[in-house]
């Protein structure tokens, strides 16, 4: 295997999060620190942050947008972030945003937590709950926590969970 630095090397989404543990402060500002470095065109850094802290009201009100096969797991998670862009350009500025996500993930694996990020929740209903103003899109819900018991998940999740991670071969990755 070609060398790799730990960070991506372990890097993983679990779905088993220690329901007990809990993000400090510095931990969450570390995230978005990290998140804030992330390159963007002209610096134009669209990405903007929502942050629920387990059973807080943010939380809850990100927790309902996701689909009830996610509830199951994620409400285990000590934080649910919910990043979302703005700007004219909304291809450019998702792309920037996923920029800012894999930072904030990468600095999550160096702090030892672990992130998984979701795409599937009602964006709309989100946006409104959360009283984004006009121009904000949501487009991923990251759930950050530290890593907890796979034996807990049910076991359709489980079998998931406990299998060996695959990858495609590079060779698959190039067009040409």
């Amino acid at each position: 295997m070609v060398d790799l630095t730990p960070l991506l090397a372990f890097r993983w989404s679990p779905r088993a999060f220690d329901p007990s543990a809990e993000l400090t402060s510095d931990e969450a500002a570390s995230l978005l620190e990290a998140a804030r470095w992330a390159p963007s065109e002209e610096n134009g850094q669209p990405w903007r942050f929502a942050l629920g802290h387990r059973d807080d009201e943010n939380w809850k009100r990100i927790m309902v947008s996701l689909p009830d096969s996610d509830q199951g797991w994620a409400r285990h998670a000590a934080t649910l972030v919910v990043g979302a862009h703005t700007g004219g350009d909304a291809e450019r500025a998702a792309y920037d945003l996923g920029q800012a996500i894999a930072h904030l993930t990468l600095q999550a694996t160096a702090l030892g937590l672990h992130v998984r990020q979701l795409t599937r929740f009602d964006q709309a209903g989100l946006a409104t709950e959360l009283d984004m103003p006009g121009g904000v899109r949501p487009l991923v819900v990251a759930a950050v926590g530290r890593l907890g018991d796979p034996f807990a998940l049910p076991a359709d999740l489980r079998a998931r969970e406990t299998d060996l991670r695959h990858r495609r071969p590079v060779t698959d990755l190039l067009l040409c």
